[in-house]
């Protein structure tokens, strides 16, 4: 049944949403969002103009951009009272930023990508955009999937390195090999590191924030320039994210063994 019509176009839907979600702030063209997705362009178009019937996604008429539409936002506030964690992790978020003068961001879990869900700006002035709000990466790119990979059984990671190439779009640097060299370290760590891979310069680190059964579900990122992210901090930049990804844990599933 998963491999019928309806599922294949639902499918199809779902990646325009999904690459919609990574642009809603300055909107995308419909040639773009079909470059994004794969889709032929006419596809992508048949598939806008229906969402756009629908509320699910809206068009600038002056400038032609795509963006998610007002009744996703509608629907995500009624989903928001049973997925919704942002609101426990900002504190985390505030406090890492501020103590450390670095952006923090917090991230989920979603099948086999991050997704980005909160940022805030410490004081430093310069900043690294590899992360921002809605930005999605597979597992195994940037420290947040790097981390939440390096902490599911061996299992599940072992799967995932044998059915995914990352090196296509990330280089060799994200080759199978390497990144369980990296899990490997994360799980002697406790953290993740990401020394520039994604973009030159930008340093990463990620701490995993786990769920009532114990598996990874969130995760905690500080980053910023490589000249900030020293052998000598890193060990004091771990220390502080993992504090946070153990208080927030303890909250998280506190509060949900408590409903």
């Amino acid at each position: 049944m998963s491999d019928g019509p309806n599922a294949h176009l639902v499918g199809k839907i779902g990646a325009v949403l999904r690459a919609l979600s990574t642009t809603n702030a300055a909107g995308t063209t419909t040639t773009e969002l079909a470059r994004e997705t794969g889709l032929p362009r006419p596809t992508a178009h048949r598939l806008l103009s229906s969402l756009a019937e629908e509320g699910f996604v809206d068009r600038d008429l002056h400038t032609g951009n795509w963006f998610l539409g007002p009744e996703l936002y509608l629907l995500g506030q009624t989903a928001g009272s049973r997925y919704d964690v942002t609101h426990h992790a900002r504190d985390s978020v505030h406090r890492l930023a501020a103590k450390t003068g670095e952006s923090a961001f917090f991230s989920a879990l979603r099948g086999q990508e991050t997704v980005c869900l909160l940022r805030e700006d410490g004081d430093f002035p310069i900043r690294s955009f590899v992360l921002y709000e809605g930005a999605r990466f597979p597992l195994g790119v940037v420290s947040a999937g790097l981390v939440l990979l390096a902490f599911q059984n061996d299992a599940d990671i072992n799967s995932y390195l044998d059915d995914t190439d990352l090196t296509a779009r990330w280089g060799q640097d994200h080759s199978r090999e390497a990144i369980r060299t990296r899990v490997d370290r994360t799980r002697r760590l406790g953290y993740a590191v990401n020394p520039g891979l994604v973009v030159e310069g930008s340093w990463g680190m990620a701490a995993a924030v786990f769920d009532h059964t114990g598996k990874p579900a969130w995760a905690l990122t500080l980053t910023g320039i490589e000249s900030r992210f020293t052998p000598a901090r890193q060990p004091e930049l771990g220390a502080l994210l993992l504090h946070e990804a153990h208080v927030l844990t303890r909250h998280l599933t506190g509060t949900r063994r408590d409903r």
